[in-house]
């Protein structure tokens, strides 16, 4: 139930909210602006005036909000559960479950918005970019102050995020989790064993 003493969305946060819906859905090629103005309850010509660059800018927003709400996740998580593996554990087993639940519609607006972009589209491969990067800027600081070195946190965070994205993409169009779940399941293993101690 919504809490009514909860501040009521702006025009200009509808619209992300939409475009960010839009994303995880359906790419940014899959809706049009009078659809995506609907689903804001925002009126038309509002768009340019929050954002002049029309729908790419809007997409850009989206990207960076989806991005800020993603790692304000797993700070919460890493604050909860100290060991990061394990909160990374958790944090994809969530991905998974919204996957599943969505009945593999809702997916990782990044990996879909990426493999539809072209060198046309500067801005949008630019955001998509500082989205991969701050992902996995925030994993490899949380596997350093778990005790991994700096150099080896940042490999290991880069290839947390190919198996998370990955996952998630072959998982929608497989419909089923099983990509995902395997893929994190062993690299998470491995990542336990090294901080065990069982280095190769």
């Amino acid at each position: 139930m919504p809490d009514p003493q909860a501040p009521t969305p702006g025009t200009r946060e509808r619209l992300i909210a939409a475009m960010a819906d839009a994303l995880r859905r359906r790419g940014l090629h899959g809706i049009g602006l009078t659809e995506l103005l609907a689903q804001a309850g925002a009126p038309k010509g509002v768009l340019y005036h929050h954002f002049p660059g029309g729908k790419t800018e809007l997409a850009v927003a989206a990207i960076d909000h989806v991005m800020d709400r993603m790692l304000v996740g797993l700070d919460t998580l890493l604050t909860r559960i100290p060991d990061p593996v394990e909160a990374l554990r958790h944090w994809m087993t969530t991905a998974t479950a919204r996957l599943r639940d969505t009945g593999f519609e809702c997916g990782c607006p990044f990996a879909t918005v990426a493999l539809e972009s072209t060198p046309d589209d500067p801005q949008l491969r630019a955001a998509l970019d500082r989205a991969f990067a701050r992902m996995r800027e925030r994993i490899a600081l949380s596997l350093e102050q778990g005790g991994e070195p700096r150099e080896s946190a940042q490999g290991l965070a880069a290839l947390i995020v190919a198996a998370y994205e990955g996952g998630l993409l072959q998982a929608r169009v497989a419909q089923s989790t099983q990509p995902i779940e395997q893929a994190t399941h062993t690299l998470l293993s491995l990542l336990t064993l090294r901080s065990q101690g069982a280095r190769p």
